[in-house]
């Protein structure tokens, strides 16, 4: 029974790890909780705010996987410290499946302060959101 329960959790862990890139610090991805699935196609654009003019400047842009996985944001070989943001745009997610929605995009901001992988997913439905920091 614990080799069984071991094997399960080894497998549970690898699924998680699998999902992220090494080679990149930055991943996200979002969970539609009022399907129960990942949001496939939506756009998100990475930023990162200067403390010295107080401005956002662009880093990436990509669209979720049909995971609704991005594993690939900021290669780890850079210094990626600072506080970045990313922008969820779930608008057009909604549009397509004509599902009304209350919010047109969704921001993130967080700061990186070490070299570690950050996962910054998001769980959504058409009149809400959540976020929090995953591994």
């Amino acid at each position: 029974m614990k080799s069984l329960i071991f094997s399960v959790l080894f497998a549970l862990l690898s699924i998680g790890t699998s999902a992220q890139k090494n080679n990149f610090q930055l991943s996200t991805h979002i969970l539609d909780v009022s399907k129960g699935i990942p949001a496939p196609g939506v756009k998100i654009k990475l930023e990162k705010y200067n403390e010295q003019s107080k401005t956002w400047s662009f880093v990436d842009e990509k669209s979720t996987d049909t995971n609704g996985r991005i594993p690939d944001f900021l290669p780890a070989e850079k210094e990626n410290l600072g506080i970045f943001k990313l922008t969820y745009y779930t608008k057009d997610y909604f549009k397509k499946d004509n599902t009304e929605s209350f919010y047109t995009f969704v921001e993130v901001v967080f700061e990186i302060k070490d070299k570690n992988h950050y996962h910054v997913p998001i769980t959504l439905s058409p009149y809400g959101y959540s976020t929090y920091r995953g591994s």
